[in-house]
């Protein structure tokens, strides 16, 4: 069965970005429920129209896309955010996170790939840019997290023992950025029994999406600096 489409609100202080958004959503068969030209607008648009994903511009007037990805997700907990932005910062990947979105992008993506994030992501799954995923992994492999330190603070006191081996090996490559269709290949498995247990692990571990599994995954020291040394990029 097809997954429902998604209703998406266009947070953005240029009116050109917003109506060429809106022309590639909608002339992909995504709905548009609504736009806003600054943060206090996207916080209001998203209790009063419920959108199931909010593309969010990090930079607007009277509030940045952070703090109100904060609170649009503190009013709306079931919507999913993507941050758009022209800066392709370290900072931004940390500080998004930590407010809970589901996805990073960059403003010069193709037409196609906007609206298979946005598929994507209502979904459930987190979509980071390609380039921006490899800095995540790059950063924590390190050990340099102190700017997204508080992204998981409670990450750590997380019982990783309620997982099975498997659920632990399947977060391990979660992690390292594989896709369920490529986590499916590595592990020999199924796609469909991969999804189930990435399902179980966020369940387990009340992890929002793929994205909090990455930061997890370092954070509790599941994958060791080095390890990720070698790995292809991936977007989700």
């Amino acid at each position: 069965m097809p997954d429902p489409t998604p209703r998406v609100l266009i947070a953005d202080d240029q009116a050109l970005v917003r109506s060429g958004f809106r022309l590639i959503l909608t002339t992909r068969g995504i709905e548009v429920a609504g736009e806003a030209a600054d943060g206090i607008e996207a916080v209001e648009a998203a209790q009063r129209l419920l959108p199931d994903v909010v593309l969010m511009d990090i930079r607007m007037p009277h509030m940045d896309g952070l703090e109100a990805t904060r609170r649009v997700l503190e009013k709306a907990p079931h919507c999913r955010v993507v941050i758009l932005t022209t800066f392709d910062l370290d900072r931004y990947v940390y500080a998004a996170l930590a407010a809970g979105a589901s996805g990073f992008l960059l403003k010069d993506v193709t037409p196609e790939y906007l609206a298979t994030a946005v598929r994507l992501v209502n979904t459930g799954d987190a979509l980071l840019a390609p380039s921006i995923t490899r800095r995540l992994i790059e950063r924590f492999a390190s050990g340099d997290r102190q700017p997204g330190r508080e992204v998981l603070s409670s990450a750590v006191h997380r019982d990783l023992a309620a997982l099975t081996a498997r659920e632990t090996e399947v977060l391990k490559l979660m992690g390292r950025g594989l896709s369920n269709n490529e986590l499916a290949h590595e592990l020999t498995l199924s796609e469909a029994t991969v999804k189930t247990h990435v399902a179980r692990i966020f369940a387990k571990l009340d992890l929002r999406d793929r994205a909090q599994a990455i930061v997890l995954a370092y954070e509790t020291g599941l994958i060791k600096p080095g390890e990720a040394a070698g790995t292809v990029n991936r977007s989700v």
